[in-house]
């Protein structure tokens, strides 16, 4: 499941590079585009808020994920070791 808020971070991400590109081009590249360099600048910086937030559950998320993961091969060891050697 962390794999989808990665990819999820990575395009927000990139977008935020977009629109910080944008805030940086002059308006007559932009026909019918908003014109208003702070504009994009509030949309980059927003995409870029949005993109660290799902980087961070993306982390947070393989984080429990792996926790979990390990808590469970301890459990079966030490159910194992209980059980000995003859079973």
């Amino acid at each position: 499941m962390s794999r989808n808020f990665y990819i999820l971070a990575a395009t927000l991400l990139f977008f935020a590079l977009v629109s910080g590109a944008m805030s940086l081009a002059p308006s007559s590249f932009q026909p019918g585009l908003p014109a208003n360099g702070s504009l994009w600048r509030t949309v980059a910086l927003f995409l870029l808020l949005f993109g660290l937030a799902a980087a961070l559950v993306g982390v947070m998320s393989h984080l429990f994920e792996q926790v979990d993961r390990r808590s469970e091969e301890a459990r079966l060891a030490a159910r194992r070791r209980r059980r000995g050697p003859g079973h």
